[in-house]
């Protein structure tokens, strides 16, 4: 078992679009695999999700980063998925396409990496500062393992994560 931390145990066509256009926006605008250099949260940084102050859990820490360098902090991967598939709800006067780079904390190094090429993990006895988690881990085989040692149920990318999947985690479903 390799634990190096432990978790705090409009319109249909509109939605489509933007949910297309975030895709589009994420698959070319963002570099792929190692460690991110996104800013860190300040101390009274909250989330907009759900206003929890983020710099509070360092070990689930997502970031989306703005072109122009202004960044929104989540204390989790759930919440962050939350804002990016609901932007106008949640980040209103941001746009998917100014997104510069998005980024996840990975559960055994503590870094941050990027969002869309990390794997994840949900269902597991591993709780995140909001409850059930996406767990992000680095490689394929580091989430294969995390699943045996945490109870893991699914392993998802980041493409699979859609806004009743997380409805289900925040109800305990898996």
């Amino acid at each position: 078992m390799r634990t190096l931390h432990t978790g705090i145990t409009t319109m249909h066509t509109t939605k489509h679009r933007l949910a297309a256009l975030l895709l589009l926006t994420l698959a070319t605008g963002l570099a792929h695999g190692g460690e991110l250099n996104l800013p860190n949260p300040g101390p009274k940084d909250t989330c907009p999700v759900c206003g929890m102050f983020v710099a509070l859990y360092p070990e689930w820490i997502a970031t989306v980063l703005y072109k122009d360098g202004h960044a929104h902090h989540f204390d989790g991967a759930k919440d962050m998925f939350k804002y990016l598939l609901d932007m106008p709800h949640w980040a209103p006067g941001h746009r998917a396409e100014d997104i510069q780079a998005i980024g996840v904390t990975e559960y055994y190094g503590l870094t941050r990496i990027d969002a869309r090429s990390a794997w994840y993990v949900i269902g597991s006895d591993t709780l995140g500062p909001m409850g059930h988690e996406l767990v992000p881990l680095a490689t394929q085989d580091d989430a294969e393992e995390f699943m045996k040692d945490h109870a893991g149920k699914r392993i998802l990318r980041f493409d699979d994560v859609k806004m009743e999947l997380l409805k289900d985690l925040d109800a305990g479903k898996f």
